[in-house]
């Protein structure tokens, strides 16, 4: 039982519409703790306890809302923030 911190790209969000259905989206996943989004670099920092759920059902929730996303956990090379 433990936070995770994940970063996932979100790409074609561009409006405070786009920005309010990505919020109420991860929101509603129980296990979310915190939200972070960056809408000048797309990318959504989320907290979450990995026992309520995973970085799966964050991606498939922003997905519902029809943007394209791309997981990246914190401190995986993949994630753009890498060296950050």
């Amino acid at each position: 039982m433990a936070i995770k911190i994940a970063q996932v790209s979100i790409e074609n969000i561009n409006d405070a519409e786009g920005l309010d259905s990505v919020m109420t989206a991860l929101q509603n996943i129980s296990g979310v703790t915190a939200i972070e989004l960056d809408a000048a670099s797309h990318i959504a920092t989320v907290r979450y306890e990995d026992t309520d759920t995973s970085i799966h059902a964050l991606t498939a929730a922003i997905s519902m809302v029809d943007y394209v996303t791309q997981p990246f956990p914190i401190d995986a090379p993949q994630n753009p923030r890498y060296d950050d």
